[in-house]
């Protein structure tokens, strides 16, 4: 197995040729810095609008934790329903969980629309149980979905074998409207669609300071009226809101292809997009070409400070897939790459439009492909300044200074994984918000009565 993302394999061979870096001074209405999926979200926004667009990416479009991703678009990231009603409540909960789903819109209609060729599958998302704990964690999702009106199937432990080939699974929470992505090749294919649409982009080109209305890179600059950073792994000398952000570290893997005895052995009726309910998730879908998807860590290296680039962890989750999934004990994997992904303390995105120069906005810690597009049009419609926005109350979610069980300031003492890790671990368990319910209604109440005024 070697050390290489697969999404870049499946690059090779297709006609989209790298843009040159910026070279010279320029002025635009709109920059955006950053290529992922959110910033590739902000500047699809602007397209037909009649502004001058400039897109300046680091490395290539979706080059980075974008490009490194499983390509799950379903709701579910690092939050289960169950926990965002324990810490929201039912309105709360709901109104958050609109994000996601209004980002899976966003990256659909652009799919088809555009006809984009990126391995765009329908898979439902099947969120599996393992022993006791697992079971009542199916159970808790069931009923949160139920109690905001969600369509979903559960299953126990006997009816789950027939939709997955294992018993080791203790019960499965199954619903649908979730797809799977080559999100590499949809940011490239985004890519194309945004220049035709004369949007400038400029790759290989990191921005490393900003001043008033001008981002600087090593070798141009662009001074503009609204600058929107969805740059991940953004450095402080930037901004002092990266130190709200830290970066958790998965592992993922491809398998060779499989025939179609050992997919119906896997998937007997439909395919799915699984993981399950450990701490430390396991996840795995199958590509277009029947390839196995797998991905997973450990609780020693998801907050390292550092990258982990040997096999070790991610050989440990193929063996223990392998114990679950006998039937594919054979089965080679012949890839496999780690990703940080951006995280904030409570794991949920931050969004930043500064007080003191609300010309600049930024978009942080996105867990979760959808989570990010809809985030990257958000700061896009905001900087617009589209009189009939009726979502603001957005910015109160995922405003920077909001509550979290440990303060930034411990983190000198207690030092930054411990300060990050103990947080995370308290927004997905314990944390309880849920006098905000009654505030978000009042807030869903008035929007609705000024969009109807």
């Amino acid at each position: 197995m070697i050390l290489q993302n697969w999404w870049f394999t499946t690059l090779l061979g297709i006609d989209s040729p790298l843009q040159a870096p910026l070279t010279k001074d320029i002025k635009a209405d709109i920059v955006i810095v950053g290529a992922g999926v959110a910033g590739l979200a902000a500047a699809y926004y602007f397209r037909n609008k009649g502004l001058q667009v400039v897109i300046l990416e680091k490395n290539i479009c979706g080059g980075s934790s974008s490009g490194k991703s499983a390509g799950f678009l379903t709701p579910d990231s690092e939050l289960e329903l169950s926990q965002l009603i324990r810490r929201f409540g039912p309105t709360g909960a709901k109104d958050l969980w609109n994000v996601p789903l209004k980002g899976i819109e966003i990256m659909k209609t652009a799919v088809q629309e555009h006809q984009i060729q990126c391995d765009f599958q329908v898979q439902d998302s099947l969120f599996l149980g393992i022993g006791k704990s697992g079971w009542q964690d199916i159970q808790e999702e069931m009923e949160s979905r139920k109690l905001l009106e969600f369509d979903q199937i559960l299953y126990d432990a006997v009816s789950v074998q027939k939709i997955i080939g294992t018993n080791a699974y203790s019960g499965a929470v199954r619903y649908k409207n979730t797809y799977g992505i080559d999100a590499l090749l949809y940011c490239q294919g985004m890519k194309k669609v945004l220049m035709k649409n004369g949007i400038d982009i400029y790759e290989a080109s990191e921005v490393l300071s900003i001043k008033d209305h001008t981002v600087t890179t090593h070798l141009g600059s662009v001074t503009a009226e609204q600058i929107i950073f969805c740059a991940d792994k953004l450095q402080s000398k930037l901004s002092h809101f990266a130190d709200n952000i830290y970066h958790a570290q998965t592992f993922l893997s491809i398998s060779e292809p499989l025939n179609e005895q050992m997919v119906k052995s896997i998937f007997p009726e439909d395919r799915f997009q699984c993981w399950d309910s450990t701490l430390v998730y396991s996840y795995f879908r199958l590509t277009g070409d029947n390839r196995i998807l797998l991905g997973g860590g450990d609780m020693m290296t998801t907050f390292s400070k550092n990258d982990i680039n040997s096999a070790r962890v991610i050989n440990k989750v193929i063996h223990q897939f392998k114990n679950k999934f006998p039937q594919l004990k054979d089965l080679n994997f012949i890839q496999f790459w780690p990703g940080r992904i951006d995280t904030t303390r409570d794991l949920l995105p931050t969004i930043v439009r500064e007080d003191a120069n609300p010309h600049v906005h930024f978009v942080l810690g996105c867990v979760g492909l959808p989570w990010a597009t809809f985030c990257g049009n958000f700061v896009a419609r905001h900087a617009h300044g589209d009189g009939s926005l009726d979502d603001g109350h957005y910015y109160e979610y995922f405003r920077p200074d909001r509550k979290f069980f440990l303060p930034l300031w411990l983190e000198k003492i207690v030092g930054k994984k411990i300060e990050f890790s103990a947080n995370n671990g308290w927004a997905k368990y314990y944390q309880k918000d849920v006098k905000r319910d009654k505030q978000t209604k009042i807030l869903i109440e008035k929007r609705k009565s000024y969009v109807e005024n």
